[in-house]
């Protein structure tokens, strides 16, 4: 697994974490930036990950909403949402990654994570998003 994979990973850790605690996720990341409870720090591309995520949470929770035609948000498993969002943030806010390997880590992210049918909905809506892309940055 590559860096940026395990980035993925643990920023995916962490966005979790936070929702299922219902604790603040910058907080929880200062305090897992300070003391990563590992013997690795954790990595700068974790940290630009969840503070992009918080950062344009509003616009890409919204998007999901919009483009998971008969699933909300607090319908989705929860792994399945952070992952959308991870996937959303990387899409439409970060050009040093191309969209479809955006799309390939979320997959993958749920493909070990989450549920039998989570890598083609994620990979569909993730698909959806990247066609849209021009206009949803318009």
């Amino acid at each position: 697994m590559g860096a940026r994979s395990k980035a993925r990973k643990r920023a995916l850790d962490l966005l979790f974490e936070a929702e299922q605690r219902e604790v603040d996720t910058l907080e929880l990341l200062a305090a897992r930036v300070a003391d990563s409870g590992r013997e690795t720090a954790l990595p700068q591309y974790t940290v630009d990950l969840v503070e992009g995520v918080i950062a344009h949470r509003d616009r890409i929770d919204e998007l999901l909403t919009t483009y998971a035609h008969g699933w909300t948000l607090a319908r989705m498993p929860a792994v399945d949402r952070n992952a959308l969002r991870l996937g959303t943030w990387e899409i439409l806010w970060n050009d040093d990654v191309p969209d479809a390997v955006a799309v390939d880590e979320a997959v993958d992210l749920v493909v070990e994570l989450s549920t039998d049918e989570s890598p083609a909905f994620v990979n569909g809506l993730l698909g959806r998003i990247v066609a849209l892309k021009p206009t949803l940055l318009a």
